[in-house]
């Protein structure tokens, strides 16, 4: 053992948990443990908002598979991160956040800067704690650490400030003595049940999602395609789950994804989900088209037991890694046939799919018009992303159109902003991630609603020379909205339009780059720019106003009814 203090326990914690860097906004209840940061190593690294701070760390956790860890002032600066910790819960991101608390003398005493900060965040973190002696602060950040790692999600640690103060003797225990990456492939039997069905399959299909990229399973899950000649598609938001150029990958199925990913699933007779809850707005109907095959046999494979079965009823469940059950589940074919001669019918109907999907898509993002087209704006940023690029998209419109256009040939290249759904993620993650690949070109995917949520953290960009561009789409609305309120309001727009900004100037006056983009022969030849600069970009894209795309929720949107005569 060794005497310390508290804020030394702390950061000794985190030292031996390799972390790096700590997201966060200054404030006096941590700063006795922040001043010793850089003599351990850390980077403290401080936003302009703690909610972005929060989504830095997801970013940061999603790009590195090492958990993210955030902090800030005790009370508003913590309740400003529920945003950014819900997003990275349902992302199933392993995000540690450390929230000093009021001292222990003055707790439960609605003094100044006070919150039961633990109960606000009950609902939204795998794990949490409320550090009782100064002499038990490492072990429960070795706790939250392991447990985040182990369940993929946010966990906290809440500590009196004081604690930092008082003096102890402390036991430091290497993460190796406490916490293993091992994890298993599945029940035998089970893996041996979905080898058959796949055996016997008329029309396999392969679903990857998070987990897929989480264990990276990309070649082992292209050794398995290749077996059964089955196309691969990527469920909602997880584009880089499967290289774009592999021959069997059809795209991503879900809002504004591939048509012809969607239209393979839909003559699925048996269907692999490999690391995937398949969540309901995930699998709703798109582009008119109801294509998940309510008939066909699901194989559902996830290493945590509670998403099995959770939205959709499987044949075969099972609990296990996706790489290694993909694995498992291979050599079990391989028992029954050594070698499979590819099916060249499925494979002429994969590539029919493919090109006249391709075909569609490019006559939709053709457009020469200005204000420019959405879809071709889309179409000319696909043309000239590096292909080692990390993009992060917001929700909204026209991001979520992405989805048709951006290709990965790596995992963890894409962060999108899962069920969670919120405005003001994009920019802040493309940060983190950023921060956690300093080598890789970064760019943001932003609305200009959501863009107001967090362009002030383009000053902690250009403070700390994190060169991120960013792709503002101006239309000056709140898209998804406006487009519900064409199809069920009468066009009665209310709360949904936004002022005509340039946000190439803002940008610039805060010390980025700021481009203004007005013809869509200038997007590709801008972005190819701004990633060559030495500084933060700003693109402010100039886009139609009258292109909006299909709600987000027409499965939760009905016709109104009025019955009172002031509202008819």
């Amino acid at each position: 053992m060794a005497r310390m203090t508290g804020s030394e326990a702390l950061v000794e914690a985190l030292r031996i948990e390799e972390v790096s860097v700590v997201f966060g906004l200054v404030g006096s209840a941590f700063m006795d443990a922040l001043d010793i940061f850089p003599k351990a190593g850390i980077r403290f690294l401080p936003v302009r908002h703690e909610q972005n701070a929060a989504h830095m760390a997801d970013g940061y956790a999603r790009v590195t598979g090492r958990p993210g860890v955030c902090i800030g002032q005790n009370g508003p600066g913590i309740t400003n991160m529920v945003t950014g910790i819900a997003a990275a819960y349902l992302a199933h991101s392993p995000v540690v956040l450390l929230s000093p608390a009021v001292t222990s003398a003055s707790a439960w005493t609605d003094g100044f800067q006070e919150a039961d900060q633990l109960k606000i965040f009950e609902a939204i973190t795998k794990w949490q704690v409320r550090v009782n002696r100064a002499d038990r602060i490492p072990e429960f950040v070795r706790n939250a650490f392991r447990i985040a790692l182990a369940e993929l999600g946010p966990t906290q640690v809440d500590f009196p400030r004081d604690l930092l103060y008082e003096e102890v003797d402390v036991d430091l225990i290497p993460p190796r003595r406490y916490r293993t990456a091992r994890r298993g492939a599945g029940d035998p039997d089970a893996l041996e049940e979905a080898a058959a069905l796949l055996f016997e399959a008329r029309f396999p299909v392969i679903l990857v999602g998070q987990g897929a990229v989480y264990s990276g399973a990309q070649e082992v899950v292209a050794a398995l395609a290749e077996y059964l000649t089955a196309p691969v598609a990527t469920t909602y938001l997880h584009n880089d789950a499967f290289p774009a150029s592999h021959p069997l990958m059809v795209g991503a199925v879900g809002y504004g994804g591939s048509k012809a990913a969607m239209r393979l699933v839909r003559e699925a007779d048996v269907i692999l989900a490999l690391g995937s809850r398949l969540g309901i707005f995930g699998t709703l109907p798109q582009y008119g088209m109801k294509w998940w095959p309510e008939n066909a046999r699901l194989i559902q494979v996830d290493q945590n037991a509670r998403e099995l079965g959770r939205v959709r009823p499987f044949e075969v469940g099972i609990i296990g890694d996706a790489k290694l059950a993909a694995a498992e589940i291979l050599r079990a074919l391989k028992r029954r046939e050594a070698t499979r001669k590819p099916d060249a019918a499925r494979l002429e109907r994969i590539n029919m799919e493919k090109q006249r999907w391709k075909e569609e898509l490019e006559e939709m993002s053709s457009s020469g018009r200005r204000p420019i087209s959405p879809r071709r704006a889309l179409r000319e940023i696909q043309k000239v992303l590096p292909r080692d690029v990390i993009v992060a998209t917001d929700v909204g419109n026209i991001c979520a159109m992405a989805n048709a256009y951006l290709e990965f040939e790596r995992p963890r290249r894409f962060l999108g902003p899962q069920m969670f759904g919120n405005c003001g993620f994009a920019y802040p993650a493309a940060l983190g991630a950023k921060v956690a690949a300093p080598d890789a070109p970064v760019v943001a995917l932003v609305g200009d609603g959501a863009w107001g949520m967090s362009m002030s953290e383009v000053l902690t960009a250009v403070q700390w020379g994190i060169n991120v561009v960013a792709v503002v789409f101006n239309n000056s609305q709140w898209g998804a909205e406006k487009k519900n309120q064409v199809d069920y309001y009468g066009s009665r727009f209310l709360g949904t339009l936004l002022m005509d900004t340039n946000y190439a100037e803002i940008a610039r006056a805060m010390g980025a780059v700021g481009y203004r983009v007005e013809s869509p022969g200038e997007v590709g030849d801008v972005l190819r720019a701004a990633l060559q600069e030495d500084r933060p970009a700003v693109l402010d894209v100039v886009v139609a106003a009258d292109e909006l795309f299909e709600p987000f929720r027409r499965d939760a949107l009905r016709v109104p009814v009025r019955y009172l005569e002031r509202y008819k």
